[in-house]
């Protein structure tokens, strides 16, 4: 009989100091100058992309604006392009830490949605230089491609985090969870995505919180019954099912034993709603 397996969480490995809840107070003040470095450096690159074009500056320009060494520069980031994404690490971790305190009952794709929004506080933080970087990554290829690679990190982690709380040996016929899985991952992130693009396109104006809940409604109200909504036990058989008469006057529910009594409820309730 094969068992939910867990999520792995390889991107979890990158975690910095910061992201530990019982770290020293000198972890937390190193955590804290390497990242006010990576986002002086991050600025500088900015500026003289700005001023001078993506392929005319160098490594050692950013490394001089920014009032430090060329190899400073290379123990923050492995190339320029990477430089004007100063915070994606540390968000992941963030976002990976959302997923990781999630109660237990909550609905896996409720949690999801939690974390990736973690993503949108980052750019929000800062609209100015969210929205100057998104011009210029709309300008120069090599950097669009650099904040591909960094959205598809978000959707990998999110993606295993789905597929925890499915059988994932059950590939069988009709069982589609580990596809439903993937889907309602990229789901979210786009869903994200296209909130956040339209946000930068207005120039960082609006009320991006409630419009990131507007989209997420509709990726829940898409997917959520399939994720979280209706746990499955091993051999596929649902926690909890529900049978009426003809004339709908009398509802049996048959529920295993060891069913959640959220989805207990949640099943009468859709029942006698019908």
């Amino acid at each position: 009989m094969s068992q939910p397996v867990k999520a792995t969480r390889t991107e979890r490995t990158k975690r910095t100091p910061s992201s530990g809840g019982g770290e020293s107070a000198g972890s937390r003040r190193a955590a804290a100058q390497r990242l006010s470095m990576r986002r002086k450096l991050a600025a500088a690159a900015m500026e003289l992309f700005a001023t001078q074009g993506y392929e005319a500056t160098t490594v050692d320009e950013i490394a001089a604006r920014a009032g430090v060494a060329r190899r400073t520069f290379f123990r923050h980031f492995r190339s320029k392009e990477e430089a004007i994404f100063p915070d994606h690490d540390d968000t992941l971790v963030r976002a990976a830490a959302v997923l990781d305190a999630a109660p237990p009952h909550e609905n896996p794709l409720d949690t999801v949605c939690r974390g990736i929004k973690e993503v949108m506080r980052m750019y929000a933080a800062s609209p100015a230089v969210s929205v100057e970087r998104y011009r210029l990554t709309r300008e120069v290829p090599a950097l669009r491609e650099r904040e591909i690679a960094s959205v598809a990190r978000y959707e990998r982690l999110f993606t295993r985090y789905l597929l925890g709380h499915f059988d994932e040996g059950a590939h069988h016929d009709g069982d589609d969870d580990p596809l439903l899985a993937e889907v309602a991952a990229s789901a979210v992130v786009t869903a994200h995505n296209h909130v956040l693009r339209r946000w930068l396109r207005a120039g960082g104006q609006g009320d991006v919180e409630s419009q990131l809940d507007h989209a997420f409604a509709i990726v829940r109200e898409t997917f959520g019954t399939g994720i979280g909504g209706r746990p499955a036990v091993a051999g596929g058989r649902p926690a909890a099912t529900v049978s009426a008469s003809e004339d709908d006057e009398v509802v049996v529910m048959v529920a295993r034993t060891d069913a959640p009594l959220t989805e207990v409820m949640r099943t009468i309730k859709e029942a006698l709603q019908r």
